[in-house]
């Protein structure tokens, strides 16, 4: 919940069956919770804007290379090593490193290849009818969900507004404070004093005025809490500076994703024209591998992966993130076609699971349609928390005669044996979240400086008679 609450509640006495340490603390939480909103609001509503285009980009995506992604379905189709050579001539000079069978009916295969001139964890996508070997495109695939260009751009502005690195800046900051913001309205939400308790998870219809927006606000984000937490911690992992104490934190308590062994064995090798290393004439090509995968278990959607070193396996992966997943891996000998390793995500530990379907559903892929249009439920309803906060700041603000709102001092109200312990987690946060520990130092600097100022000029404002 972002943004401000109705300066009403600061004219109503502490209730006598609340804790006093939450009477003491309430005023310096409304006080944060109302600025943190105001200043942070419009990085949040960059990132639900943008957020909400993404939650479409999927279907975006399969309107816009419609051709490239679908073929008439046929009767019988070529073998994988076929259509892989019909990509290689149509692009001679590309690498290939891996290919990505049509899972279903009326899909292309994608034959993805490096080539020269494209930028980072991007690859040449070329698409091949499975049935005719016809290429029907060439587009850049990028990061491992494959987003093409349009879905690509999208992310790209969803992440850093494309302005690389200094443009994260803005998206680590909303992921910062999303969840301070969030909690904190949570507990002024629901320790406020209301006659009615259905109006914690309803709006208040009979209201008028602030008290209207406020029940709008609070009932909103009591139902958005949830997914706005779950944003905020997977969308750290991918920032600049605290994403890399999230790796250092989570490879310490052993929750990183496993990996499968890759590790060459005795086999001398180099590498071949094609872009994949092999014993010289020995390699039993990528038929010989898919059919090894499938005796493990394992089929579509695929991908197999050429090997990148002399010696190194083909890996061949399951890619369906949607639940149940199904990201099962094994390696495959690429002289004798026999699996030598298999990480299956049964295994997986049960922290790298929550992180991986954390970020899956972060990125729209989980439940599929169901998970976009739950994400775009979120992004609306983020962009309706900003508004209304802004709305209810506007109408309360003291130009309109009603004074200081959010008056400071909250922090003398509470007994040091309180503020001492929230001081220390409010260190340790700044340093696991640099930018929310910079941004907090800067609005408590300029916070007191005000609150000096203000104190200086009512000693010298004259007396009245």
């Amino acid at each position: 919940m972002t943004s401000t609450v109705d300066a009403t509640e600061h004219a109503r006495p502490p209730s006598p069956e609340r804790p006093a340490s939450w009477t003491a603390l309430r005023p310096l939480v409304l006080r944060l919770h109302f600025f943190a909103g105001i200043l942070i609001a419009p990085f949040l509503l960059i990132g639900g804007g943008t957020g909400l285009l993404y939650a479409a980009s999927f279907q975006i995506e399969q309107v816009v290379y419609q051709h490239e992604l679908t073929a008439p379905a046929g009767q019988t189709t070529l073998p994988l090593s076929r259509q892989v050579e019909a990509a290689r001539a149509a692009h001679p000079a590309g690498a290939t490193t891996a290919v990505r069978p049509a899972a279903e009916p009326g899909q292309t295969t994608r034959v993805l290849m490096d080539q020269p001139g494209l930028a980072e964890s991007t690859q040449l996508a070329v698409f091949v009818d499975p049935h005719t070997g016809q290429v029907r495109g060439t587009l850049e695939s990028y990061g491992s969900s494959g987003a093409l260009p349009v879905r690509a751009w999208i992310s790209h502005l969803h992440r850093h507004l494309h302005l690389g690195e200094p443009g994260r800046i803005y998206s680590e900051l909303a992921a910062s404070w999303l969840w301070v913001v969030a909690l904190g309205g949570l507990a002024l939400w629901i320790t406020r004093r209301r006659r009615n308790r259905r109006h914690l998870i309803v709006p208040d219809r009979a209201a008028r005025g602030p008290r209207r927006t406020l029940s709008w606000h609070g009932s909103v984000g009591l139902w958005a809490v949830l997914g706005l937490l779950l944003l905020s911690a997977t969308g750290l992992t991918w920032s600049k500076y605290a994403g890399e104490n999230v790796d250092e934190l989570r490879a310490a308590l052993k929750w990183a994703t496993p990996s499968i062994s890759t590790s060459g064995g005795d086999h001398a090798a180099h590498t071949a024209a094609g872009g994949h290393a092999a014993h010289a004439g020995t390699d039993v090509g990528v038929d010989r591998v898919a059919q090894a995968a499938a005796s493990k278990g394992l089929w579509g959607p695929l991908e197999i992966v050429w090997p990148g070193e002399p010696g190194e396996p083909y890996l061949v992966k399951e890619i369906d993130k949607t639940a149940p997943t199904r990201l099962d891996q094994v390696a495959v000998d690429a002289t004798t076609g026999q699996v030598t390793a298999e990480l299956r995500f049964a295994d997986y530990p049960l922290a790298a699971k929550l992180t991986r379907w954390g970020i899956d559903g972060h990125m729209g892929l989980l439940f599929g349609l169901a998970n976009q249009i739950l994400l775009a439920a979120l992004a609306i309803g983020l962009i309706t928390l900003i508004v209304l906060g802004y709305r209810m700041w506007w109408r309360r603000r003291p130009t309109r005669g009603f004074g200081k709102p959010y008056p400071r001092g909250g922090r003398r109200q509470a007994h040091w044996a309180l503020l001492a312990p929230l001081g220390l987690l409010a260190v340790a946060v700044g340093v696991f979240l640099p930018l929310m520990g910079i941004s907090l130092a800067a609005f408590l600097v300029i916070d007191v400086l005000l609150g000096l100022r203000a104190r200086a000029g009512s000693r010298a404002a004259p007396r009245q008679p």
